[in-house]
């Protein structure tokens, strides 16, 4: 008698639009030199995301601060996660906007890891690296995109009051996936408190959110979500294609290949709903040409 065998269902195949071209070119070449040289930390690599070549291209980046592990495991997520034990760089500041003055940027994204380990999730660290940029590199617009410190709102002023030109919490996914999706210390509501207390504290800060769709949520879901997002003031907007980075069992699995028509339709009623800018598209992320957001901004 035969064993049987069961097959697991065949994962959904890369369409055409979802195809990126290898990263090339002078001025990405320059700034990977650049960036190992200096021993930074970036999410474009150590998140695998598909548009390095393109913003490392343009001279652009986002720079990833307070370590390269995370104590939070968001199933969507590449970048490593375990206990970093409390271990702060505390010269990190500046040595960050050393190398911003040095890479020349004239726009940057500083990010990081979440940091439950330490007392206040990284927030001093955070708005010390802005304002060290800010003296260092004058004419660089910095963008924040901060863990949501577990709602706290002296640790999200501090950052606030920082002055980034944008403040960014991402509230990832639509609500109902939120908590097979997102870490359990994550939340919906918790990402939506974030970006409200930012335009409490200081106005005329402008906010930025992002989500990835492809988990199994429904157009009316991902509707619903910018709806929310409006709701608490959001400016800038970014819609990406999930891309499951393994198939370990810890990653959530892919669900669907959005199409270039339904991302469309998406940035469409976001502008429809009152956000500044939208990025839609499948291989848009939240940092995904940063600069052009903020030059609609600055001509508004």
């Amino acid at each position: 008698m035969s064993e049987l065998i069961t097959l697991a269902p065949p994962r959904p195949r890369h369409p055409q639009w979802i195809r990126v071209r290898a990263p090339f070119g002078e001025n990405y070449t320059h700034l990977k030199g650049l960036v190992r040289g200096l021993k930074l930390h970036t999410v474009c690599e150590e998140a695998m995301c598909p548009n390095i070549g393109e913003c490392w291209g343009a001279g652009t980046a986002t720079v990833m601060i307070l370590g390269d592990t995370c104590t939070r495991a968001c199933r969507f997520c590449a970048v490593k996660t375990g206990n970093p034990r409390g271990i702060v760089d505390a010269q990190e500041p500046m040595r960050v906007a050393d190398a911003i003055a040095e890479l020349q940027l004239n726009y940057v994204v500083i990010t990081s890891v979440d940091r439950d380990d330490l007392p206040d999730g990284g927030a001093e660290i955070f708005a010390e690296t802005v304002r060290a940029i800010k003296t260092k590199s004058p004419r660089t617009k910095v963008e924040v995109l901060t863990p949501d410190f577990r709602g706290n709102r002296e640790q999200i002023a501090r950052v606030a009051m920082a002055q980034p030109d944008v403040f960014g919490q991402n509230v990832e996914t639509v609500r109902r996936l939120t908590h097979i999706v997102r870490d359990r210390r994550a939340g919906y509501d918790q990402s939506l408190n974030v970006l409200r207390m930012v335009k409490e504290i200081d106005p005329t800060r402008k906010t930025k959110s992002s989500i990835l769709v492809g988990f199994g949520e429904t157009p009316d879901e991902v509707i619903e979500t910018l709806r929310d997002l409006r709701a608490a003031n959001v400016d800038l907007l970014a819609i990406g294609q999930y891309l499951q980075p393994t198939h370990l069992k810890r990653h959530f699995p892919l669900v669907e290949y959005v199409t270039p028509e339904q991302f469309a339709r998406y940035k469409e009623a976001g502008l429809q709903l009152g956000f500044r800018y939208v990025a839609s598209g499948p291989l848009v992320r939240s940092s995904y040409k940063a600069w052009e957001a903020a030059l609609v901004l600055s001509d508004a």
